[in-house]
Protein backbone atom coordinates (compact mmCIF):
# COMPACT_ATOMS: atom_id res chain seq x y z
CA UNK A 1 0.00 0.00 0.00
CA UNK A 2 2.97 2.28 0.94
CA UNK A 3 4.44 1.28 -2.36
CA UNK A 4 1.35 2.30 -4.42
CA UNK A 5 0.55 5.91 -2.70
CA UNK A 6 4.24 6.86 -3.40
CA UNK A 7 4.27 5.38 -7.01
CA UNK A 8 0.51 7.65 -7.53
CA UNK A 9 2.20 10.92 -5.41
CA UNK A 10 5.30 10.64 -8.24
CA UNK A 11 2.69 9.87 -11.14
CA UNK A 12 1.08 13.17 -9.97
CA UNK A 13 3.83 15.13 -8.53
CA UNK A 14 6.48 14.17 -10.79
CA UNK A 15 8.37 13.09 -7.44
CA UNK A 16 7.48 11.55 -4.15
CA UNK A 17 5.86 14.40 -1.90
CA UNK A 18 6.36 13.30 2.22
CA UNK A 19 2.64 14.58 2.95
CA UNK A 20 0.47 13.70 6.73
CA UNK A 21 -0.75 10.43 4.91
CA UNK A 22 2.71 9.06 3.95
CA UNK A 23 4.37 9.97 7.15
CA UNK A 24 1.56 7.91 8.76
CA UNK A 25 1.63 4.71 6.06
CA UNK A 26 5.73 5.41 6.87
CA UNK A 27 4.69 4.74 10.91
CA UNK A 28 2.32 1.86 10.25
CA UNK A 29 4.82 0.21 8.20
CA UNK A 30 7.52 0.68 11.30
CA UNK A 31 5.18 -1.45 13.68
CA UNK A 32 4.95 -4.33 11.05
CA UNK A 33 7.31 -7.53 12.23
CA UNK A 34 10.53 -7.52 10.84
CA UNK A 35 11.86 -10.11 8.78
CA UNK A 36 13.93 -12.75 10.71
CA UNK A 37 16.49 -14.98 9.07
CA UNK A 38 15.46 -18.60 7.96
CA UNK A 39 17.16 -21.44 7.27
CA UNK A 40 16.01 -21.27 3.96
CA UNK A 41 16.91 -17.80 3.17
CA UNK A 42 19.95 -16.89 0.39
CA UNK A 43 23.08 -15.87 2.18
CA UNK A 44 22.42 -13.09 -0.18
CA UNK A 45 19.52 -11.53 1.72
CA UNK A 46 21.28 -11.36 4.89
CA UNK A 47 25.24 -10.79 3.99
CA UNK A 48 27.12 -8.56 1.78
CA UNK A 49 27.52 -9.17 -1.83
CA UNK A 50 31.38 -9.50 -1.19
CA UNK A 51 30.73 -12.45 1.54
CA UNK A 52 27.44 -13.84 -0.46
CA UNK A 53 29.59 -14.32 -3.60
CA UNK A 54 32.68 -16.06 -1.38
CA UNK A 55 30.32 -18.25 0.48
CA UNK A 56 28.37 -19.52 -3.04
CA UNK A 57 31.50 -20.04 -4.30
CA UNK A 58 31.98 -22.75 -1.68
CA UNK A 59 28.88 -24.52 -2.24
CA UNK A 60 27.23 -22.21 0.84
CA UNK A 61 23.52 -21.06 -0.61
CA UNK A 62 21.33 -20.76 2.31
CA UNK A 63 21.75 -19.98 5.99
CA UNK A 64 21.02 -23.54 6.71
CA UNK A 65 23.78 -24.52 4.43
CA UNK A 66 26.10 -22.61 5.91
CA UNK A 67 24.74 -23.76 10.10
CA UNK A 68 25.76 -27.32 8.48
CA UNK A 69 29.13 -25.90 6.76
CA UNK A 70 30.13 -24.64 10.08
CA UNK A 71 29.32 -27.54 12.38
CA UNK A 72 30.80 -29.66 10.10
CA UNK A 73 34.21 -28.16 9.94
CA UNK A 74 34.39 -26.56 13.77
CA UNK A 75 36.28 -23.37 14.74
CA UNK A 76 38.49 -23.24 11.45
CA UNK A 77 35.34 -23.55 8.72
CA UNK A 78 36.24 -20.50 7.68
CA UNK A 79 39.90 -21.16 6.33
CA UNK A 80 38.50 -23.11 3.21
CA UNK A 81 36.31 -19.88 2.05
CA UNK A 82 38.89 -17.73 0.42
CA UNK A 83 38.82 -13.91 1.78
CA UNK A 84 37.02 -14.81 5.08
CA UNK A 85 39.49 -13.90 8.18
CA UNK A 86 38.93 -15.35 11.27
CA UNK A 87 37.52 -11.63 12.66
CA UNK A 88 34.77 -11.92 9.65
CA UNK A 89 34.33 -15.42 10.74
CA UNK A 90 33.49 -13.96 14.51
CA UNK A 91 31.03 -11.94 13.46
CA UNK A 92 29.16 -13.99 11.05
CA UNK A 93 29.08 -17.32 13.85
CA UNK A 94 27.72 -14.54 16.39
CA UNK A 95 25.31 -13.33 14.15
CA UNK A 96 24.14 -16.94 13.22
CA UNK A 97 23.98 -17.86 17.08
CA UNK A 98 21.63 -14.46 17.97
CA UNK A 99 19.09 -15.76 15.61
CA UNK A 100 18.97 -19.49 16.67
CA UNK A 101 15.70 -19.63 17.12
CA UNK A 102 14.10 -18.37 14.26
CA UNK A 103 16.87 -20.41 12.31
CA UNK A 104 15.58 -23.64 14.05
CA UNK A 105 19.40 -25.07 13.87
CA UNK A 106 22.81 -23.94 16.36
CA UNK A 107 25.70 -23.32 15.68
CA UNK A 108 28.26 -26.14 17.75
CA UNK A 109 30.15 -24.85 20.98
CA UNK A 110 33.23 -25.60 19.87
CA UNK A 111 32.37 -23.29 16.25
CA UNK A 112 34.49 -20.63 18.39
CA UNK A 113 36.61 -18.75 16.41
CA UNK A 114 37.69 -16.38 19.22
CA UNK A 115 40.97 -15.82 19.97
CA UNK A 116 42.38 -18.45 22.43
CA UNK A 117 45.37 -15.90 23.89
CA UNK A 118 42.79 -12.75 24.63
CA UNK A 119 44.95 -9.72 26.06
CA UNK A 120 42.68 -8.85 28.59
CA UNK A 121 41.81 -10.65 31.41
CA UNK A 122 38.20 -10.94 30.56
CA UNK A 123 36.15 -10.68 28.06
CA UNK A 124 32.68 -11.23 26.76
CA UNK A 125 29.59 -11.54 28.89
CA UNK A 126 28.09 -14.30 30.93
CA UNK A 127 28.22 -17.40 29.54
CA UNK A 128 30.53 -15.83 26.73
CA UNK A 129 32.97 -15.08 28.57
CA UNK A 130 36.91 -16.08 28.40
CA UNK A 131 39.06 -15.53 30.89
CA UNK A 132 42.67 -15.49 31.20
CA UNK A 133 43.83 -17.76 33.99
CA UNK A 134 46.63 -16.97 35.93
CA UNK A 135 47.57 -14.76 39.32
CA UNK A 136 48.81 -15.66 42.59
CA UNK A 137 48.07 -19.63 43.13
CA UNK A 138 46.39 -18.91 46.58
CA UNK A 139 43.89 -16.56 44.96
CA UNK A 140 43.97 -17.59 41.04
CA UNK A 141 41.66 -16.59 38.35
CA UNK A 142 40.74 -20.04 37.53
CA UNK A 143 38.02 -20.80 34.50
CA UNK A 144 36.62 -24.46 33.50
CA UNK A 145 38.17 -25.30 29.71
CA UNK A 146 35.50 -23.98 27.43
CA UNK A 147 35.53 -20.47 29.09
CA UNK A 148 39.69 -20.97 29.12
CA UNK A 149 42.70 -18.39 27.92
CA UNK A 150 46.17 -18.12 28.68
CA UNK A 151 48.25 -15.33 28.84
CA UNK A 152 50.33 -14.97 25.34
CA UNK A 153 53.51 -15.59 27.37
CA UNK A 154 52.30 -19.17 28.49
CA UNK A 155 50.69 -20.13 25.63
CA UNK A 156 53.39 -22.32 24.43
CA UNK A 157 53.41 -21.08 20.75
CA UNK A 158 57.31 -21.53 21.12
CA UNK A 159 57.41 -23.81 24.12
CA UNK A 160 60.48 -25.38 24.70
CA UNK A 161 59.11 -29.56 24.06
CA UNK A 162 57.74 -27.75 20.22
CA UNK A 163 58.46 -30.50 17.93
CA UNK A 164 61.04 -28.64 14.91
CA UNK A 165 59.44 -30.78 11.97
CA UNK A 166 56.09 -30.64 10.19
CA UNK A 167 53.21 -31.36 12.29
CA UNK A 168 50.54 -32.66 11.60
CA UNK A 169 48.03 -30.49 12.95
CA UNK A 170 47.42 -26.83 12.63
CA UNK A 171 47.92 -25.80 16.07
CA UNK A 172 49.76 -22.59 16.89
CA UNK A 173 49.63 -22.84 20.34
CA UNK A 174 49.09 -25.41 23.55
CA UNK A 175 45.13 -24.58 23.76
CA UNK A 176 44.58 -25.57 19.93
CA UNK A 177 46.49 -28.53 20.32
CA UNK A 178 44.74 -30.09 23.40
CA UNK A 179 41.09 -29.12 21.46
CA UNK A 180 42.56 -31.06 18.86
CA UNK A 181 43.40 -34.23 20.56
CA UNK A 182 39.63 -33.69 22.26
CA UNK A 183 38.16 -33.39 19.19
CA UNK A 184 38.98 -37.15 18.89
CA UNK A 185 36.33 -38.38 21.05
CA UNK A 186 33.72 -35.92 20.11
CA UNK A 187 31.12 -38.92 19.77
CA UNK A 188 31.81 -40.59 23.01
CA UNK A 189 30.59 -38.19 24.71
CA UNK A 190 31.90 -39.88 28.64
CA UNK A 191 35.21 -40.35 27.24
CA UNK A 192 35.60 -36.49 25.94
CA UNK A 193 34.38 -35.22 29.46
CA UNK A 194 36.54 -37.11 31.68
CA UNK A 195 39.79 -36.31 29.25
CA UNK A 196 38.58 -32.72 29.60
CA UNK A 197 38.36 -32.50 33.31
CA UNK A 198 42.25 -34.40 33.30
CA UNK A 199 43.94 -31.52 30.53
CA UNK A 200 41.83 -28.49 31.74
CA UNK A 201 43.59 -29.33 35.54
CA UNK A 202 46.67 -29.86 34.13
CA UNK A 203 46.42 -26.53 32.31
CA UNK A 204 45.36 -24.62 34.93
CA UNK A 205 48.34 -26.31 36.99
CA UNK A 206 50.84 -25.84 34.77
CA UNK A 207 50.09 -21.91 34.29
CA UNK A 208 49.20 -20.80 38.10
CA UNK A 209 51.00 -22.79 40.04
CA UNK A 210 54.32 -23.60 37.48
CA UNK A 211 53.94 -20.97 35.50
CA UNK A 212 55.21 -22.87 32.41
CA UNK A 213 53.35 -23.50 28.89
CA UNK A 214 51.75 -26.95 29.15
CA UNK A 215 54.37 -27.31 25.73
CA UNK A 216 57.37 -26.70 28.10
CA UNK A 217 57.21 -28.94 31.09
CA UNK A 218 59.10 -31.50 32.11
CA UNK A 219 59.22 -34.84 33.58
CA UNK A 220 60.30 -32.79 36.96
CA UNK A 221 56.93 -30.86 36.57
CA UNK A 222 54.93 -33.98 35.71
CA UNK A 223 56.22 -35.41 38.94
CA UNK A 224 55.55 -32.54 40.62
CA UNK A 225 52.00 -32.31 39.45
CA UNK A 226 51.74 -36.18 40.19
CA UNK A 227 52.41 -34.57 44.10
CA UNK A 228 49.95 -31.89 43.75
CA UNK A 229 47.57 -34.82 42.16
CA UNK A 230 47.62 -36.19 46.21
CA UNK A 231 47.22 -32.39 47.87
CA UNK A 232 45.60 -29.78 45.95
CA UNK A 233 45.66 -26.26 46.96
CA UNK A 234 43.09 -25.09 48.54
CA UNK A 235 42.09 -22.37 46.42
CA UNK A 236 41.89 -24.86 43.58
CA UNK A 237 39.47 -27.16 45.81
CA UNK A 238 35.63 -26.56 46.26
CA UNK A 239 31.58 -27.97 46.25
CA UNK A 240 30.41 -29.32 42.92
CA UNK A 241 29.13 -25.80 40.99
CA UNK A 242 28.18 -25.10 38.11
CA UNK A 243 31.06 -24.66 34.74
CA UNK A 244 30.03 -21.15 34.39
CA UNK A 245 29.88 -20.06 37.67
CA UNK A 246 32.37 -18.10 39.38
CA UNK A 247 32.65 -20.46 42.53
CA UNK A 248 33.27 -23.45 40.57
CA UNK A 249 36.92 -25.15 41.00
CA UNK A 250 38.92 -28.14 39.23
CA UNK A 251 38.82 -30.36 42.49
CA UNK A 252 36.38 -31.50 44.62
CA UNK A 253 36.67 -30.32 48.18
CA UNK A 254 37.52 -34.22 49.21
CA UNK A 255 40.60 -34.25 46.78
CA UNK A 256 41.07 -37.25 44.48
CA UNK A 257 41.55 -41.08 45.73
CA UNK A 258 44.69 -42.92 44.52
CA UNK A 259 42.58 -44.24 41.62
CA UNK A 260 41.99 -41.37 40.32
CA UNK A 261 45.14 -40.16 40.78
CA UNK A 262 46.60 -42.83 38.59
CA UNK A 263 43.87 -42.48 35.94
CA UNK A 264 44.99 -39.06 35.69
CA UNK A 265 48.49 -39.73 34.55
CA UNK A 266 47.35 -42.51 32.46
CA UNK A 267 45.00 -39.74 30.73
CA UNK A 268 47.87 -37.14 30.71
CA UNK A 269 50.33 -39.85 29.35
CA UNK A 270 47.98 -41.03 26.61
CA UNK A 271 47.40 -37.19 25.21
CA UNK A 272 50.84 -36.37 25.40
CA UNK A 273 51.84 -39.52 23.71
CA UNK A 274 49.39 -38.64 20.85
CA UNK A 275 50.62 -34.94 20.64
CA UNK A 276 54.25 -36.39 20.30
CA UNK A 277 52.24 -38.79 17.24
CA UNK A 278 51.42 -36.20 15.36
CA UNK A 279 54.39 -34.10 15.89
CA UNK A 280 52.82 -30.96 17.76
CA UNK A 281 55.56 -31.86 20.86
CA UNK A 282 59.58 -33.49 20.31
CA UNK A 283 59.10 -35.48 23.44
CA UNK A 284 56.59 -37.30 26.36
CA UNK A 285 57.73 -36.18 29.19
CA UNK A 286 54.69 -38.19 31.16
CA UNK A 287 56.79 -41.49 29.63
CA UNK A 288 58.93 -41.40 32.41
CA UNK A 289 56.19 -40.85 35.16
CA UNK A 290 55.08 -43.68 37.06
CA UNK A 291 51.36 -43.76 38.24
CA UNK A 292 50.76 -43.77 41.75
CA UNK A 293 50.85 -46.46 44.07
CA UNK A 294 47.53 -47.75 44.20
CA UNK A 295 45.52 -50.91 46.21
CA UNK A 296 44.57 -54.22 44.11
CA UNK A 297 41.25 -54.44 44.87
CA UNK A 298 39.71 -58.08 46.17
CA UNK A 299 37.03 -57.03 43.96
CA UNK A 300 37.32 -54.58 41.07
CA UNK A 301 33.41 -54.31 40.95
CA UNK A 302 32.09 -52.91 44.04
CA UNK A 303 29.25 -55.21 44.38
CA UNK A 304 29.10 -54.11 48.43
CA UNK A 305 27.02 -51.40 47.03
CA UNK A 306 24.17 -53.57 45.68
CA UNK A 307 20.86 -53.65 47.56
CA UNK A 308 19.90 -56.30 49.65
CA UNK A 309 17.07 -58.15 48.20
CA UNK A 310 14.86 -56.69 51.10
CA UNK A 311 15.93 -53.26 51.54
CA UNK A 312 15.60 -53.23 47.34
CA UNK A 313 12.04 -54.58 47.84
CA UNK A 314 10.73 -52.04 50.35
CA UNK A 315 12.40 -49.11 48.21
CA UNK A 316 10.27 -50.21 45.51
CA UNK A 317 7.24 -50.28 47.95
CA UNK A 318 8.07 -46.80 49.23
CA UNK A 319 8.75 -45.25 45.09
CA UNK A 320 5.02 -46.72 44.52
CA UNK A 321 3.58 -44.76 47.69
CA UNK A 322 5.03 -42.23 47.06
CA UNK A 323 4.24 -41.95 42.92
CA UNK A 324 0.49 -42.84 43.85
CA UNK A 325 0.04 -40.22 46.99
CA UNK A 326 -2.30 -37.71 46.31
CA UNK A 327 -2.54 -37.80 42.50
CA UNK A 328 -4.70 -35.46 40.55
CA UNK A 329 -6.02 -33.64 44.12
CA UNK A 330 -3.26 -31.16 44.77
CA UNK A 331 -1.87 -29.75 41.87
CA UNK A 332 1.32 -29.16 43.95
CA UNK A 333 1.30 -32.46 44.87
CA UNK A 334 0.54 -34.55 41.40
CA UNK A 335 3.68 -32.42 39.80
CA UNK A 336 5.69 -33.68 42.25
CA UNK A 337 4.54 -37.19 41.78
CA UNK A 338 5.35 -36.77 38.02
CA UNK A 339 8.87 -36.85 39.17
CA UNK A 340 9.04 -39.80 41.66
CA UNK A 341 6.98 -41.19 38.29
CA UNK A 342 10.17 -40.42 36.49
CA UNK A 343 13.13 -41.20 39.09
CA UNK A 344 11.28 -44.71 39.18
CA UNK A 345 11.37 -45.69 35.88
CA UNK A 346 14.76 -44.93 36.13
CA UNK A 347 15.76 -46.78 39.27
CA UNK A 348 13.83 -49.77 37.40
CA UNK A 349 15.46 -49.63 34.31
CA UNK A 350 19.42 -50.08 36.12
CA UNK A 351 17.92 -52.56 38.83
CA UNK A 352 15.47 -54.59 36.63
CA UNK A 353 17.46 -54.81 33.52
CA UNK A 354 21.20 -53.91 34.96
CA UNK A 355 21.71 -51.00 32.82
CA UNK A 356 24.17 -48.29 33.37
CA UNK A 357 23.36 -44.81 33.80
CA UNK A 358 24.19 -43.40 30.43
CA UNK A 359 22.20 -46.47 29.28
CA UNK A 360 19.11 -46.06 30.74
CA UNK A 361 19.44 -41.78 30.05
CA UNK A 362 20.19 -42.61 26.72
CA UNK A 363 17.60 -45.30 26.02
CA UNK A 364 14.69 -45.04 23.57
CA UNK A 365 11.20 -46.18 22.80
CA UNK A 366 11.66 -47.02 19.31
CA UNK A 367 14.93 -49.71 20.63
CA UNK A 368 12.39 -51.73 23.10
CA UNK A 369 9.90 -54.63 21.68
CA UNK A 370 8.14 -57.30 22.79
CA UNK A 371 9.39 -60.70 21.76
CA UNK A 372 7.97 -64.00 22.38
CA UNK A 373 9.47 -66.94 24.52
CA UNK A 374 8.50 -70.43 23.63
CA UNK A 375 8.88 -72.81 26.98
CA UNK A 376 8.36 -72.23 30.11
CA UNK A 377 8.38 -68.41 31.46
CA UNK A 378 7.58 -66.51 34.32
CA UNK A 379 5.55 -64.05 32.98
CA UNK A 380 1.90 -65.03 33.61
CA UNK A 381 0.81 -61.55 34.72
CA UNK A 382 2.65 -59.73 31.86
CA UNK A 383 1.16 -56.90 31.00
CA UNK A 384 -0.77 -56.12 27.86
CA UNK A 385 1.14 -54.68 25.07
CA UNK A 386 -1.39 -51.57 24.73
CA UNK A 387 -3.50 -50.68 28.13
CA UNK A 388 -6.47 -49.25 27.70
CA UNK A 389 -5.88 -46.51 30.63
CA UNK A 390 -1.96 -45.92 31.69
CA UNK A 391 -1.29 -47.44 34.97
CA UNK A 392 0.98 -45.63 37.89
CA UNK A 393 1.47 -48.54 40.18
CA UNK A 394 4.11 -51.53 39.51
CA UNK A 395 2.69 -53.02 42.70
CA UNK A 396 0.37 -55.80 40.55
CA UNK A 397 3.11 -56.45 38.01
CA UNK A 398 6.53 -57.35 39.05
CA UNK A 399 8.22 -60.20 36.77
CA UNK A 400 10.58 -60.40 39.32
CA UNK A 401 8.73 -61.50 42.08
CA UNK A 402 6.18 -63.22 40.55
CA UNK A 403 5.23 -66.14 42.38
CA UNK A 404 3.00 -68.02 39.51
CA UNK A 405 4.37 -69.56 36.53
CA UNK A 406 2.93 -70.54 32.68
CA UNK A 407 3.75 -73.21 30.32
CA UNK A 408 4.03 -72.62 26.27
CA UNK A 409 4.43 -69.31 24.45
CA UNK A 410 5.23 -66.03 26.48
CA UNK A 411 6.52 -62.40 26.20
CA UNK A 412 8.91 -60.58 27.48
CA UNK A 413 9.71 -56.91 26.53
CA UNK A 414 13.32 -56.31 25.09
CA UNK A 415 15.74 -53.27 25.26
CA UNK A 416 18.53 -52.38 22.79
CA UNK A 417 21.11 -50.25 24.32
CA UNK A 418 24.79 -49.11 22.84
CA UNK A 419 27.24 -49.96 26.04
CA UNK A 420 30.71 -49.03 26.54
CA UNK A 421 33.11 -48.90 23.62
CA UNK A 422 29.86 -48.89 21.25
CA UNK A 423 28.61 -52.13 21.72
CA UNK A 424 24.94 -52.74 20.88
CA UNK A 425 23.63 -55.32 23.48
CA UNK A 426 19.45 -56.60 23.99
CA UNK A 427 18.49 -56.98 27.76
CA UNK A 428 15.23 -57.84 28.81
CA UNK A 429 12.95 -55.13 30.52
CA UNK A 430 10.24 -56.52 33.47
CA UNK A 431 7.19 -55.73 33.05
CA UNK A 432 7.12 -53.55 36.21
CA UNK A 433 9.56 -51.10 35.04
CA UNK A 434 7.17 -51.25 31.59
CA UNK A 435 4.20 -50.09 33.83
CA UNK A 436 6.70 -47.22 35.37
CA UNK A 437 7.30 -46.42 31.78
CA UNK A 438 3.65 -46.06 30.65
CA UNK A 439 3.15 -43.71 33.80
CA UNK A 440 6.07 -41.77 32.83
CA UNK A 441 4.63 -41.27 29.59
CA UNK A 442 1.35 -40.37 30.53
CA UNK A 443 2.89 -37.92 32.81
CA UNK A 444 4.51 -36.30 29.73
CA UNK A 445 1.23 -36.58 27.63
CA UNK A 446 2.25 -39.21 25.47
CA UNK A 447 0.97 -42.79 24.01
CA UNK A 448 3.42 -44.97 25.38
CA UNK A 449 1.35 -47.42 23.12
CA UNK A 450 1.24 -45.72 20.28
CA UNK A 451 2.35 -48.09 16.69
CA UNK A 452 4.95 -45.42 15.87
CA UNK A 453 5.87 -44.61 19.37
CA UNK A 454 8.89 -42.77 19.80
CA UNK A 455 11.20 -40.78 21.85
CA UNK A 456 13.66 -41.15 25.09
CA UNK A 457 12.15 -44.07 27.86
CA UNK A 458 12.82 -41.22 29.97
CA UNK A 459 12.68 -37.18 29.98
CA UNK A 460 12.07 -34.48 32.01
CA UNK A 461 8.66 -33.25 31.92
CA UNK A 462 10.02 -29.43 31.29
CA UNK A 463 13.32 -27.47 30.54
CA UNK A 464 13.84 -24.29 31.55
CA UNK A 465 14.42 -21.70 28.60
CA UNK A 466 17.70 -20.89 30.14
CA UNK A 467 20.34 -20.93 27.89
CA UNK A 468 22.58 -23.08 30.09
CA UNK A 469 19.26 -25.43 30.33
CA UNK A 470 18.95 -24.90 26.08
CA UNK A 471 22.77 -26.16 25.79
CA UNK A 472 22.58 -29.10 28.01
CA UNK A 473 19.67 -30.34 25.51
CA UNK A 474 20.19 -29.54 22.42
CA UNK A 475 18.34 -26.41 22.09
CA UNK A 476 14.86 -29.02 22.47
CA UNK A 477 12.10 -27.88 25.14
CA UNK A 478 9.86 -30.78 24.73
CA UNK A 479 11.16 -34.41 24.26
CA UNK A 480 14.38 -34.14 25.08
CA UNK A 481 16.28 -36.49 27.01
CA UNK A 482 17.89 -36.22 30.43
CA UNK A 483 21.75 -35.55 30.50
CA UNK A 484 23.53 -38.60 31.71
CA UNK A 485 24.68 -36.39 35.09
CA UNK A 486 21.22 -35.12 35.53
CA UNK A 487 19.31 -38.59 35.27
CA UNK A 488 22.06 -39.16 38.21
CA UNK A 489 21.15 -36.42 39.89
CA UNK A 490 17.39 -37.54 39.99
CA UNK A 491 18.03 -40.58 41.17
CA UNK A 492 20.15 -39.79 44.23
CA UNK A 493 17.70 -37.10 44.84
CA UNK A 494 14.98 -39.41 45.13
CA UNK A 495 16.60 -41.96 47.28
CA UNK A 496 17.95 -39.79 49.70
CA UNK A 497 14.94 -38.13 50.21
CA UNK A 498 13.23 -41.87 50.86
CA UNK A 499 16.18 -42.56 53.21
CA UNK A 500 15.55 -39.05 55.38
CA UNK A 501 11.50 -39.75 55.22
CA UNK A 502 12.21 -43.37 56.67
CA UNK A 503 15.11 -42.25 58.82
CA UNK A 504 11.76 -40.33 60.50
CA UNK A 505 9.43 -42.69 60.68
CA UNK A 506 11.84 -45.10 61.51
CA UNK A 507 10.76 -47.92 58.37
CA UNK A 508 14.32 -49.17 57.77
CA UNK A 509 17.19 -50.48 59.80
CA UNK A 510 20.38 -47.91 60.43
CA UNK A 511 22.33 -50.43 58.38
CA UNK A 512 19.74 -49.52 55.61
CA UNK A 513 19.93 -46.27 56.12
CA UNK A 514 23.43 -45.74 55.82
CA UNK A 515 23.56 -47.60 52.95
CA UNK A 516 20.79 -45.85 50.99
CA UNK A 517 22.62 -42.30 51.99
CA UNK A 518 25.56 -43.67 50.20
CA UNK A 519 23.61 -45.31 46.96
CA UNK A 520 24.02 -44.11 43.86
CA UNK A 521 22.35 -44.57 40.34
CA UNK A 522 25.05 -47.47 39.73
CA UNK A 523 24.22 -49.19 42.81
CA UNK A 524 20.94 -50.25 40.69
CA UNK A 525 22.75 -52.15 38.11
CA UNK A 526 24.79 -53.91 40.78
CA UNK A 527 20.98 -55.15 42.59
CA UNK A 528 20.64 -56.68 39.52
CA UNK A 529 23.65 -58.40 38.54
CA UNK A 530 23.53 -59.54 42.18
CA UNK A 531 19.67 -61.00 42.35
CA UNK A 532 20.45 -62.15 38.85
CA UNK A 533 22.95 -64.70 40.28
CA UNK A 534 21.23 -65.63 43.53
CA UNK A 535 18.20 -66.48 41.42
CA UNK A 536 20.32 -69.13 39.75
CA UNK A 537 20.45 -67.14 36.42
CA UNK A 538 23.67 -68.49 34.36
CA UNK A 539 26.65 -66.38 34.72
CA UNK A 540 27.05 -66.32 30.80
CA UNK A 541 23.28 -64.68 30.66
CA UNK A 542 24.32 -62.37 33.30
CA UNK A 543 27.07 -61.74 31.42
CA UNK A 544 25.55 -60.51 28.05
CA UNK A 545 22.42 -58.53 30.26
CA UNK A 546 25.27 -56.31 31.98
CA UNK A 547 27.48 -56.23 28.96
CA UNK A 548 30.34 -57.09 30.27
CA UNK A 549 33.32 -57.86 28.37
CA UNK A 550 34.83 -60.89 30.50
CA UNK A 551 33.17 -63.64 32.25
CA UNK A 552 35.85 -62.76 35.11
CA UNK A 553 34.30 -59.60 35.65
CA UNK A 554 30.72 -61.16 36.02
CA UNK A 555 31.48 -64.03 38.04
CA UNK A 556 32.56 -61.38 40.71
CA UNK A 557 29.44 -61.70 41.38
CA UNK A 558 29.03 -65.03 42.37
CA UNK A 559 31.39 -64.88 44.92
CA UNK A 560 32.75 -68.11 44.97
CA UNK A 561 36.23 -67.83 46.38
CA UNK A 562 35.16 -65.33 49.05
CA UNK A 563 32.14 -68.09 50.06
CA UNK A 564 34.59 -70.66 50.44
CA UNK A 565 37.45 -68.85 52.19
CA UNK A 566 34.60 -67.70 54.36
CA UNK A 567 33.31 -71.08 54.70
CA UNK A 568 37.25 -72.37 55.68
CA UNK A 569 37.17 -70.01 58.32
CA UNK A 570 34.07 -71.10 59.73
CA UNK A 571 35.53 -75.20 59.99
CA UNK A 572 38.81 -73.75 61.37
CA UNK A 573 37.14 -71.34 64.36
CA UNK A 574 34.90 -74.36 65.02
CA UNK A 575 37.89 -76.35 65.91
CA UNK A 576 39.09 -73.95 67.95
CA UNK A 577 35.70 -74.02 70.00
CA UNK A 578 35.97 -77.90 69.93
CA UNK A 579 39.69 -77.62 71.55
CA UNK A 580 38.32 -75.81 74.53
Amino acid sequence: MLADHLKASIKQHGSAKLTAMTLRMVEQASTLAAAVPLPAHPVHLWFRPLIAQRLNGEGIGTLGALIDYCNARGGSWWRSVPRIGALRARTIVAWLRRHESTLGAKVDADVDTASLVPTRVSEGKGDDRVIVVGGDPGEPRLAPFEHLAVPAELSGATGFNRAASFAFIRAEHDLAAVHAFLHRYRDRPTTLRAYTRELERLILWSVVVRKKALSSLTVEDCEAYKDFLQAPLASFTGPKRPRTSGRWRPFATEGLSADSQAYAVRVLRAAFAWLVEVRYLAGNPWSAVHEPATLTRELSVQVHRALPASLWTRVRQALDAHCDALMGVVPAADDEARQWRAARAAILLMGDSGLRRAEAALARREDLRLAEVAGEARASRSPSPRSPSPPTSTRSVDFANSAESARGPSSVWTLTVIGKRRKQRTVPVSGATIVALRAHWHDRGRDFDAPQARGPLIAPQWIPGTRAALELHDAQTENAPYTVDALGRLVRTAVQRLARESAALADFSTDDLVQLANTSAHAFRHTFGTRAVARDMPTDVVQAILGHASLQTTSIYVRAERRRMLEAAARYYADDKQET
